[in-house]
């Protein structure tokens, strides 16, 4: 089976595809009970001791999942990725409630995005790696859109994972992944401390909090996986891009000014669009001024 995936780009593409849709129903599962686990844990921790009752366990695995609506619980064949959204027409085989887009349309991000890291970087290491950090930002960035938060419970794992990598020498091309030590540990230290110089210096000059912790933590990660030499693409190409959607949001009057605009998604988007076509941007931008003969 891994040679006909290793000898076939089409066959390993189809296959990442079918792998990154099975992701996508999974990472619902972690963006919608992350956030909510985290909190039960913060009310834990306030709650005395001796007389906090016991919760029911909640986690990733527990309870099944079920319709928010009915509570009646979701059965194997109706968990299948996308197929089982369009041959229920969005809505709950028990109480007809209507499905939220939000879930096929994460199974087919995840789909499309894993697809497409198959195509880019064939079959390998390179792949693998990519694949597991594109799933990391798909999580982050619908928990940051839906709570503005970025957990450590992710941020960290994703960052650690990529440090851990530039050690295992998987890496036989100054452009994938993982990077090589030096890089790797110098875009995480790197990567938290800009964010973090940005982040006081705006709070002292303008008394309010521009981004979240979670925000250096990520942009560490980013760091971490694709080396200090992409962390300015990242952080630019985040900028100019959360600067055109907060201004299309106001001009819209989608948003109020003044209301925060979480930035782990222009950071997330960034970064993976780096993963992918980083180095060759770079490269274009900078030919753009070497010279030329004539």
């Amino acid at each position: 089976m891994l040679d006909l995936l290793a000898q076939s780009p089409v066959a390993f593409i189809a296959a990442a595809a079918a792998v990154g849709l099975v992701v996508g129903s999974f990472l619902n599962v972690v963006i919608y009970r992350l956030p909510i686990m985290l909190e039960r844990q913060w009310q834990a921790q306030c709650a005395a001791e001796a007389a906090a009752a016991q919760p029911a366990p909640f986690n990733l695995m527990v309870p099944r999942s079920c319709c928010p609506a009915c509570r009646a619980p979701i059965s194997a064949m109706q968990n299948i990725p996308l197929l089982s959204y369009l041959v229920l027409r969005g809505r709950c085989a028990r109480c007809q409630a209507k499905i939220s887009l939000r879930y096929p349309a994460v199974e087919l991000l995840s789909g499309v995005s894993t697809a497409l890291v198959a195509w880019k970087f064939g079959f390998g290491w390179s792949a693998a790696c990519a694949m597991v950090v594109g799933w990391f930002l798909i999580a982050l960035t619908f928990i940051d859109l839906d709570h503005q938060l970025l957990p450590d419970s992710l941020t960290l794992p994703l960052l650690w994972l990529g440090l851990l990598a530039s050690l295992c020498g998987w890496n036989s091309s100054a452009q994938a992944l993982p990077r090589d030590p030096v890089s790797a540990i110098g875009g995480a230290a790197i990567g938290y401390v800009s964010l973090w110089a940005v982040y006081h210096l705006f709070r002292l000059l303008t008394g309010k909090q521009g981004m979240g912790y979670g925000d250096f933590k990520l942009l560490a990660a980013l760091g971490a996986w694709l080396g200090w030499q992409m962390l300015l693409p990242i952080v630019l190409l985040s900028a100019i891009v959360g600067a055109f959607v907060g201004i299309t949001l106001i001009v819209l009057r989608r948003q109020e000014r003044g209301n925060p605009i979480p930035f782990g998604p222009f950071l997330a988007a960034a970064g993976w669009v780096s993963m992918l076509w980083g180095p060759k941007m770079v490269s274009g931008y900078l030919g753009l001024f070497a010279p030329h003969g004539g």
